[in-house]
């Protein structure tokens, strides 16, 4: 039987399994590359691939900072995530799983649901996130892409990191948007910050603004 292809948000599960991975945050119509070994998430992918293919991202809470390694094997989880679907999928001779999600919308948890699984699932509302499952607006955002790649140059080179330029050149504001959003090397909390902006306009702006403040060493908390 071939997958459910969800067209609006309404359509999309209200039950979903819960990946919580440190700094791997997926953007709607975003792309997240992962490389699945631990053996409860195998379990979680297979699942997945046997049914709607979805899988939620989301970020767990660590309070003592980013990076530091829970105390608990499941740990509080932060509120706001976005869901995946697997289209692509294949597995090595070690037995891992090489997966892309392609984001398709926002959530907001509602409550954990008992474990039955080897992977925790939740309860999720996409009430706050509809538009994220609308067409493609032939519109672009009210952003200056001149002002983008300036500040993207300008990060880069501030970073020593190397980028394709033809690709974001050609790339439409909102996947080149979303792509520097999830590719840069930003802190957890203000990639999930990008994450929560409500409209694309908003995270674009604070995309900005945060490739100068990061640029000038005065990278921080976006006000």
């Amino acid at each position: 039987m071939s997958p459910p292809i969800f067209r609006i948000a309404e359509d999309l599960p209200k039950v979903i399994p819960i990946f919580p991975l440190e700094s791997a945050i997926v953007f709607p119509r975003g792309n997240l590359p992962l490389n699945v070994f631990e053996p409860r998430y195998l379990n979680m992918v297979d699942d997945a691939m046997y049914s709607n293919r979805v899988i939620g991202m989301i970020q767990p809470f660590l309070p003592d900072g980013p990076g530091e390694k829970p105390l608990i094997e499941n740990p509080p989880l932060l509120k706001i995530g976005c869901l995946g679907r697997i289209n692509s999928y294949s597995e090595t001779d070690d037995g891992r799983y090489m997966i892309n999600l392609r984001g398709m919308c926002r959530f907001q948890i509602v409550e954990e649901q008992e474990m039955t699984r080897p992977y925790r699932t939740a309860t999720v509302s996409y009430e706050n996130f509809l538009g994220d499952m609308k067409p493609v607006s032939t519109k672009e955002p009210d952003i200056s892409r001149e002002n983008l790649i300036s500040a993207l140059k300008t990060y880069l080179a501030a970073n020593a990191i190397k980028t394709d330029w033809d690709a974001v050149t050609d790339a439409p504001m909102e996947t080149l948007i979303n792509a520097l959003a999830s590719g840069c090397p930003f802190s957890t909390i203000e990639k999930q910050m990008l994450l929560e902006f409500p409209t694309l306009q908003e995270r674009g702006e604070a995309l900005i603004s945060l490739l100068h403040m990061d640029a000038s060493g005065n990278g921080g908390l976006l006000q």
